[in-house]
């Protein structure tokens, strides 16, 4: 097989992929597995319904290959020898196989399926970079960045000039002096800011089942994120009657047993970044994910004047997510979308179960800001 062919068969088997990601995009983003077979650069989907190769059988039921000696192009068929016990299924089995495709890949299926604008960065502190940039061409340099049209182009114009070029015979013959190579510079190159800033109800009335959805609709949010920004931070912080800020493991399996103080997380999260993420400099994204219980109306007031007057003027985005819960009354989104709801940088979403990961994603990243 040619490399030429074997290319293209490889493209279009990343294009079946792509096309079969892309049809049934929803029901991955519900599955929490495929978290679980992420890697540093890769995701690991598994995707049902790829065609193998089967056998085909004959009309034929003796004489075949297997029973006896056979010739080339005899089917296989079932012989006289001794049958086996029971009869054979009448439904075909699923074939199941797992491909890796980048992050960076599934972010740009993840894109193009749910329509998501590509966003405009506002933060004006860049991470500045080194990046080696081709921008030149110079006579000397290793073959692996030969220039192969200069190169003809230099010894094409050498047997003109020197009347060697035959029109009946054109055949371009480089020398050494016809060598053409790429050359590079170091350049300096800005990549914008962004944090994450997750915040999460850990009391007791949200379960592993209320986490696993916060889990699954995080792991979507930062794959889009990622795409948009060369350098991400992420913070995580947990509360219930008081907030405090964890890492990623203490995020996703704390469980404490108080109530819940909202206005906590949220003074929390703009301590966090009043010290280390000046809104000037950076872009902002808080999540808050709660079942939507909180202790009082006096709290709740004290959140919606948080989020109006210090949170939201400078946040490119803040995305509250209401997961369902046995337990919880649900009514916190709906006092934000009495008082805040027509607030551009406001996002409101719930979170019924895992078929709501698709379309809070779509509410939460659809206006690219």
């Amino acid at each position: 097989m040619s490399i030429h062919r074997a290319e293209r068969d490889l493209n279009r088997f990343r294009q079946i992929v792509r096309g079969k990601i892309k049809k049934d995009l929803r029901k991955y983003m519900s599955q929490g597995e495929m978290i679980g077979r992420q890697g540093r650069k890769y995701v690991s989907i598994p995707l049902p319904q790829i065609d193998l190769p089967q056998f085909r059988y004959g009309t034929r039921q003796g004489g075949g290959v297997g029973q006896g000696d056979g010739n080339i192009g005899d089917p296989i068929g079932q012989g006289d020898g001794q049958s086996g016990q029971g009869e054979a299924g009448s439904e075909p089995g699923q074939h199941i196989i797992e491909v890796d495709i980048t992050i960076e890949e599934l972010a740009q299926i993840l894109g193009e399926e749910l329509q998501l604008p590509n966003i405009q960065p506002k933060g004006k502190k860049n991470i500045i970079s080194q990046k080696d940039r081709y921008s030149g061409i110079r006579r000397v340099g290793p073959d692996s960045l030969r220039h192969f049209k200069r190169t003809y182009r230099e010894a094409l114009k050498r047997q003109i000039s020197s009347g060697e070029y035959n029109l009946a015979d054109p055949i371009v013959v480089p020398i050494r002096q016809d060598m053409r190579y790429r050359s590079w510079k170091e350049t300096l190159q800005p990549e914008s800011n962004a944090v994450i800033i997750y915040m999460m109800d850990v009391s007791g009335s949200m379960g592993a089942e209320q986490k696993e959805l916060v889990r699954i609709t995080a792991f979507w949010i930062e794959t889009w994120l990622r795409s948009q920004y060369k350098a991400i931070d992420i913070r995580y912080i947990v509360h219930d009657a008081a907030a405090k800020e964890v890492d990623q493991e203490t995020f996703y399996h704390i469980r404490e047993g108080g109530g819940t103080k909202i206005s906590s997380a949220y003074k929390l999260c703009n301590k966090l970044i009043d010290e280390r993420y000046p809104a000037d400099e950076w872009n902002i994204y808080p999540f808050h994910f709660s079942d939507g219980d909180n202790w009082g109306g006096g709290d709740t007031r004290e959140c919606i004047e948080l989020l109006r007057t210090q949170l939201l003027p400078k946040v490119n985005q803040f995305c509250y997510g209401q997961v369902r819960s046995l337990y919880g009354s649900g009514r916190f989104a709906h006092d934000l979308e009495e008082h805040l709801g027509k607030h551009e940088a406001l996002v409101i979403s719930e979170i019924a179960d895992r078929d709501d990961v698709y379309d809070a994603i779509k509410d939460f990243l659809g206006k690219g800001r």
